[in-house]
């Protein structure tokens, strides 16, 4: 009975909101781009990168397109000398935030017993 469970739940790739949802948002930098976002609201490019200085441009410019094309984040791209383009969190992005503080009040609440599991491991 429970493999019949977990076998509906899971094996449906189809229907599947890890595989679907979540994976595409579920990383360090696109979850940190999306609390970044709503915590300083509409910023350009060298705004985000300098917020996170730690991220690349490649990979910053490759999870907002992801982010984007998952219609959590918008860009505005502006006909400007020298082009000027904007990004700000859509009203799908912002209906994962609360959720997104959620996790970061965890964080928060049990870094130093994660950081002590992680070096018992090592």
């Amino acid at each position: 009975m429970k493999d019949e469970k977990i076998s509906k739940k899971y094996s449906c790739i189809a229907t599947c909101p890890m595989r679907n949802v979540i994976s595409h948002f579920a990383n360090k930098w696109s979850m940190l781009l999306l609390v970044v976002l709503d915590e300083f609201g509409v910023m350009r490019f060298n705004e985000l990168s300098r917020a996170i200085p730690d991220i690349s441009p490649k990979v910053l410019s490759g999870h907002l397109k992801t982010l984007e094309s998952c219609g959590l984040i918008r860009r505005k791209l502006y006909a400007e000398v020298p082009p000027r383009t904007e990004y700000g969190l859509t009203e799908l992005g912002q209906s994962l935030i609360p959720i997104l503080n959620q996790l970061t009040e965890w964080g928060r609440q049990n870094l130093d017993a994660v950081k002590s599991n992680v070096k018992k491991h090592q």
